[in-house]
C-alpha cells in the first residue's frame, strides 16, 4: 500500500497480490470516522481524568471499534489493526491490547453514559450529512436480545429466561435502515421491560435532537406492551404499534372475563387491583391446617429449620442444593426436596441435621420451619407465606422474577440472583431472615391477609354475582 498524503480522503491503495487483501473495508469505515470527527468528540466528552489508563480515550475507543468491525471478539484481537500498514489508513494511533484492558477497567457507569452521549452526538452529525429521516415519518423498533458469554466472571452476565449466561440489552433500531440508534446494556437476568420506560424517553429525545422532525412511530412486541409504555408514548406524542398480531386487550386480556385470583393483596399486581372481574380466593395452602408434627421432624436437633426446594420443574441444577446445604448445615436444620426425578442419594451422605427427600408435602414441613429457600414458584411462595414463613428467593425463570420482586417489596424475604449465589451470600441472607424480626412480621401480615381471603365456597358466591 502506498500512502500519498496524510489526508485520509487522498489515500491511494495498490494491491500487489489480490490474495493478500485483509480487512480492506476498514478504509471506508476510517473515512467515515474522520468525517464525523469521532476521535476529538470522544476526547472532549469522555472524561477519565485521574484514572489509570484514562488518557487519550479517543484513539482507544476507535481502536476497539475498528477491531470489532474487523471481526474481533476480545481485546487481543485489536492486534490485527497493527498488521502491515493497516494503521496508516485508520487515521489514529492503534493502541495495544494491554492498554485497552487498562482503559476499559477505568470505566464506571457514569463514563458509560458519557459514551452514550458520544453516540447521540455522532448520530446528529451523521444525520446532518443527509442520511437522517428529516421531516419524513420514522418508525423505531424497540426490542431486547440475548448476548451469550462464556466467562462466568463477566461483570453483569447472569442467567435469564433462556437459561443462557449472558447479557439482556435493549436495542432501538431504525426500521427502514436497520440502524441502531440507541442501546442499553442490562444484566442477563433483567426482566424484558426493565428500564423500558426511561429507554423509550431517551430514544425519542435522541432522534429528535438528531433532526427527526416528522411523525414518530414506536413498534414493540408483546414483551414491552404495558399500560406504562402506552402512557409514556402518549405523553411524548408518539404513535405506537405492536410488531405483529392484533392490538392486545389491556393486561393481555387475562382479566377480561371471570378470573379467580389466589394472590394476597400484599403481593398483588397493582394494575389489576380495581378490575371488577377478578374474584379473590384463598389459596389451597391456606386451607390446610396441620397440628401434629411428623415423627421424622422430632429427630432433628433443637435449632431453627430451613426448608429448601426448587419446585417440580426448575430442580435440575443439583449444584444449587449443594451450595445451600454447604452454607447452612452447621447453623440450622436443612430440609431439602430435590424433586421426584432426582435421587437424594446423589447428594451423598449428610450430617444429622440435614434431610434430603424427593418429595415432602408442604403442609407437613412448612408449619415447623423458620425460613424457606426456594425458586419463587407461586405454589411455594403462597405456601410459605400462608404459614407466615419468610423466604430467600433464588429465581430460575417464568414468574419467579416478579414473585421475588413482590416478596422483597413486601419485606417478607430476600432475593439472590444466580450470579449472586455463593455459600456466604446464602448464609448471610438466611441468618438475616432468622434474626431480624421484620421479615417474620411482614410474612405473618401476609399470612393474615391469606386467612382473610374468601374460601372456595365464598368465592363461588362472588363469581355468581359477577355473572
Amino acid at each position: 500500500m502506498t500512502r500519498v498524503s496524510h489526508d485520509i480522503d487522498r489515500i491511494e491503495v495498490i494491491f500487489d497480490d489480490p490474495n493478500l487483501v485483509a480487512n480492506a473495508g476498514l478504509l471506508l469505515v476510517a473515512t467515515l470516522t474522520r468525517r464525523l470527527g469521532l476521535e476529538a468528540l470522544v476526547n472532549s466528552t469522555v472524561r477519565l481524568i485521574g484514572r489509570v489508563g484514562g488518557a487519550l480515550p479517543g484513539r482507544k475507543v476507535l481502536t476497539l471499534v475498528h477491531s470489532m468491525i474487523a471481526g474481533g471478539t476480545h481485546i487481543d484481537h485489536a492486534d490485527v489493526l497493527r498488521a502491515g500498514s493497516t494503521g496508516a489508513v485508520l487515521g489514529h494511533s492503534v493502541m495495544a491490547p494491554s492498554t485497552l484492558g487498562t482503559f476499559l477497567r477505568a470505566f464506571t457507569f457514569g463514563h458509560v453514559r458519557q459514551l452514550e452521549a458520544v453516540i447521540g452526538k455522532t448520530l446528529e452529525r451523521a444525520w446532518g450529512f443527509g442520511v437522517g429521516p428529516g421531516s419524513k415519518p420514522l418508525v423505531i423498533d424497540i426490542d431486547s436480545t440475548i448476548c451469550e458469554v462464556d466467562g462466568k466472571l463477566k461483570q453483569g452476565a447472569s442467567y435469564g429466561y433462556t437459561h443462557k449466561l449472558g447479557y439482556h440489552p435493549l436495542l432501538a433500531t431504525r426500521a427502514d435502515t436497520g440502524e441502531i440508534v440507541q442501546a442499553r446494556m442490562r444484566k442477563g437476568s433483567a426482566n424484558t421491560q426493565r428500564g423500558a420506560r426511561r429507554f423509550i424517553e431517551e430514544v425519542i429525545a435522541r432522534v429528535r435532537r438528531a433532526g427527526a422532525t416528522g411523525e414518530l412511530t414506536v413498534r414493540v412486541d408483546s414483551g414491552f406492551w404495558s399500560n406504562e409504555t402506552i402512557t409514556v408514548l402518549n405523553r411524548l406524542n408518539v404513535r405506537y404499534t405492536r410488531a405483529r398480531g392484533l392490538e392486545p386487550h389491556p393486561l393481555a386480556g387475562m382479566f377480561r372475563y371471570l378470573y379467580v385470583d389466589p394472590c394476597p393483596p400484599a403481593l398483588q399486581n397493582p394494575e389489576i387491583a380495581d378490575v371488577a372481574a377478578v374474584q379473590p380466593m384463598r389459596p389451597a395452602a391456606g386451607e390446610t391446617q396441620v397440628t401434629e408434627r411428623s415423627a421424622w421432624l422430632e429427630d432433628l436437633p433443637h435449632r431453627p429449620s430451613v426448608y429448601v426446594t426448587l419446585g417440580t420443574i426448575w430442580n435440575t441444577d443439583l449444584d444449587v442444593f449443594r451450595l445451600v446445604i454447604e452454607a447452612l448445615h452447621d447453623r440450622v436444620n436443612v430440609i431439602v426436596t430435590v424433586g421426584r426425578q432426582n435421587d437424594p442419594a446423589t447428594l451423598g451422605p449428610q450430617p444429622r441435621g440435614v434431610i434430603i427427600r424427593s418429595y415432602i408435602p408442604q403442609h407437613e414441613v412448612l408449619p415447623w420451619c423458620d425460613a424457606v429457600v426456594a425458586h419463587g414458584g407461586s405454589g411455594t411462595v403462597l405456601g410459605a407465606l400462608a404459614h407466615g414463613v419468610p423466604l430467600l428467593v433464588v429465581p430460575q425463570g417464568a414468574d419467579q422474577w416478579s414473585n421475588a420482586e413482590q416478596i422483597v417489596t413486601a419485606g417478607a424475604g430476600r432475593r439472590l440472583l444466580r450470579d449472586e449465589l455463593s455459600a456466604e451470600a446464602v448464609r448471610d441472607c438466611v441468618m438475616a431472615l432468622l434474626s431480624e424480626p421484620s421479615y417474620r412480621k411482614a410474612a405473618s401480615k401476609i399470612k393474615e391477609e391469606i386467612r382473610a381471603m374468601p374460601s372456595a365456597t365464598d368465592a363461588m358466591v362472588g363469581l355468581e354475582a359477577l355473572l
